[in-house]
This record gives structure tokens, C-alpha cells and sequence, in this order.
């Protein structure tokens, strides 16, 4: 493969990835801005506290979206590690988003019910560009290239020859 064609493949393979994650991100905050507005309309608790509460919910959703959608083709067999290093960089992103809202309301007395959707939203994008780097990066790991390099060899290995069924030597050479 040309390296212009390798490129492309690359190129493609993110932009699927990105589209996946946005879409789970999209669902996320859906949930986020309706929990987030519901306990503010429902309850007497401070604006962070609620948005707090919000970003926790959105942050079991996207697990689940991330894992069974966005990444459900990487490595799953270390699913305790992987949910450890979940939790871990969306409480960094959570504190992101909420140190956001945080500044806005108490630093600059922002707090009106449309100032505090702002800057939860500008929070969130914020702390979705980390989220993104952080999950792809750190969590849900691509299968490492040995691993499926590995595979084919010990299928080639397996497979018969081509001269009269013999198997191909140990190596995968064959003796002449």
C-alpha cells in the first residue's frame, strides 16, 4: 500500500471514530443539559452541585455508548483497568466542565438560568476535547499490531502447503 493510500485508510479510520464519539458525546449531553436543568428545576441545590450531579449521569451513559459503540472493536480484556482509567479522566473532565461553570457563577456572577447552560456548555467542550485524547490514548486501547500480526502467522502456519499439503516449516519458511 502507497503511503498516500495508507494515509487515507488512517483518515478514514478517525473520522469513523470521531463521528462514533460525537454521536455518543451527543446522547451525553442530552442527558447531561435535561438532568442538569431537572435537578435545578426541581430542587434548591447550587448550580455546580446539580451540574456535578448531571455529569455523573452522562458519564455512565457515554461508558456504556464508548465501550459497546465507539470502541467495541479495542482491547477488552482488561475491563477493570479500562473503567479505573474511565472513571479517572472523566472526573479530570468533569472537573474541567465544572470549573468552567464554577468561574462563571461565583467568579463573575454569571448565574442566570441561560448564563449557567452557556458555560456548562462551553465546560463541556472543553472538557470533551481532553475526554476524547484521554479515552482513545489511555482507555479504550487499539489492539496492539503484533497481536494481529501474531494471528495471521500462526493461521499461515496452520494452513497446507502448496507443494503436495505439507505444512509449512516452523518460521513459516519453507524447507527446500
Amino acid at each position: 500500500m502507497t503511503d498516500r493510500g495508507a494515509l487515507r485508510v488512517r483518515m478514514d479510520r478517525l473520522t469513523r471514530e470521531v463521528a462514533k464519539f460525537g454521536a455518543v458525546g451527543a446522547v451525553g449531553t442530552l442527558v447531561n443539559f435535561a438532568v442538569f436543568n431537572l435537578v435545578r428545576h426541581l430542587t434548591d441545590l447550587q448550580v455546580v452541585r446539580a451540574s456535578v450531579i448531571a455529569t455523573m449521569v452522562a458519564i455512565c451513559c457515554n461508558y456504556v455508548g464508548f465501550r459497546y459503540f465507539t470502541y467495541r472493536d479495542r482491547d477488552k480484556s482488561g475491563r477493570t483497568k479500562e473503567l479505573t482509567l474511565f472513571l479517572l479522566f472523566s472526573v479530570v473532565g468533569l472537573v474541567i466542565e465544572n470549573g468552567v461553570l464554577y468561574v462563571a457563577t461565583y467568579g463573575f456572577e454569571w448565574d442566570s438560568k441561560l448564563q449557567a447552560n452557556v458555560f456548562k456548555f462551553l465546560g463541556m467542550g472543553i472538557a470533551t476535547l481532553f475526554r476524547f485524547w484521554s479515552y482513545r490514548t489511555w482507555v479504550f486501547r487499539a489492539l496492539p499490531a503484533r497481536a494481529a500480526v501474531a494471528d495471521a502467522e500462526s493461521f499461515l502456519e496452520d494452513a497446507p502447503a502448496a507443494d503436495g499439503g505439507r505444512p509449512a516449516a516452523s518460521g513459516g519458511r519453507r524447507q527446500a
